[in-house]
């Protein structure tokens, strides 16, 4: 029997890599860092033969074009290399991949599929930190958290249940990981597709349609404005669901319309859905426990950055027994 063996929250920005060095002495920084490390040594005990890395679109993989909701990599996956992250193919798990695809949609959760699937930050920072030597066979699920209208914070808790679910069933007695990247709370200076009023804003929108062979030409433009913008960051919020992750009941959080999740926690707070949806995963067995590693508001990276893993009960039950 598969067997879901971890769960990782991560957060990841684009600053983490280019601009450490503005806050390599800071305390909250350093501990993000080191949580990421003890993650990945949690990780690499856990012996996972596959890993579902969920995360976000940044306008590099997808773009206005054609934008779905949720799409499963079951072929080549190609990461971008943007910002200091990996570049090139990345191992893919496509047996489990094509598994996974047939079960969502036979469970009534409607999912894109790609043969070639070009990935950001969104997904390569957490698998650059946590598989660092990027050997373990992934799974990428990219779930739309930018251009609305966005699922759900239910249909995406939905879809993570769905893939515990199919995990569970996938012949085999395979150890498989679920890393959620994104979030926590902060703010892009990124405008709605349908109300682009400045420059900026309409610079963004152009690219966001037509950078699908030619994105790097924005790249420049597109950093001078993230990097002007002001910092916003909820640390209330960001404990609020860390402490819901840390308990396994996420259950307050799934009425919350994408429009307050912004006013709450800024529009890059969207991406908590693949937090969401790796606790659905985790705890479609049944409790789940999580353990946060480390918080800090990093306003240099404009971000509340988190670490946190989370186990099933039945393994905490296991090593108690031991």
């Amino acid at each position: 029997m598969t067997s879901v063996v971890l769960g990782i929250g991560a957060s990841h920005s684009t600053l983490m890599n280019t601009n450490w060095d503005e806050v390599a002495s800071q305390e909250g920084p350093q501990c993000f860092r080191a949580a990421l490390g003890e993650a990945a040594g949690l990780l690499a005990d856990a012996r996972p033969d596959a890993v579902v890395v969920i995360g976000s679109n940044h306008f590099r993989g997808f773009f206005l074009d054609l934008m779905p909701s949720l799409t499963i990599g079951v072929g080549e996956c190609l990461a971008a290399g943007e910002a200091g992250t990996p570049s090139g193919p990345l191992p893919v798990a496509t047996d489990l991949a094509r598994h996974l695809l047939d079960s969502l949609v036979g469970d009534d959760i409607d999912v894109a599929f790609s043969l070639r699937l070009t990935v950001d930050h969104g997904i390569t920072h957490s698998l650059q930190y946590l598989t660092p030597r990027l050997d373990v066979p992934i799974v990428p699920v990219v779930m739309n958290m930018f251009a609305p209208p966005l699922p759900s914070l239910r249909r995406a808790h939905a879809m993570g249940a769905a893939i515990g679910r199919a995990l569970a069933a996938f012949p085999g007695d395979k150890r498989v990981a679920v890393i959620a990247s994104g979030g926590l709370s902060h703010r892009l200076p990124w405008p709605k597709w349908f109300s682009a009023l400045s420059d900026d804003d309409r610079f963004l929108v152009e690219a966001w349609l037509n950078g699908r062979d030619s994105w790097a030409q924005y790249d420049a433009r597109r950093r001078e404005i993230i990097r002007a913008s002001d910092a916003y960051i909820n640390s209330d919020f960001d404990w609020e669901l860390l402490g819901m992750l840390e308990t396994g009941d996420v259950s307050a959080l799934l009425e919350v319309s994408a429009t307050e999740l912004e006013q709450r926690a800024g529009n890059g707070a969207q991406e908590i859905r693949s937090w969401l949806a790796m606790a659905g995963a985790i705890g479609a067995a049944g409790a789940f426990q999580g353990r946060t590693l480390a918080y800090a508001a990093i306003p240099e990276w404009l971000t509340g950055m988190g670490v946190l893993v989370a186990e099933p009960a039945r393994q905490l039950t296991q090593e108690q027994q031991e």
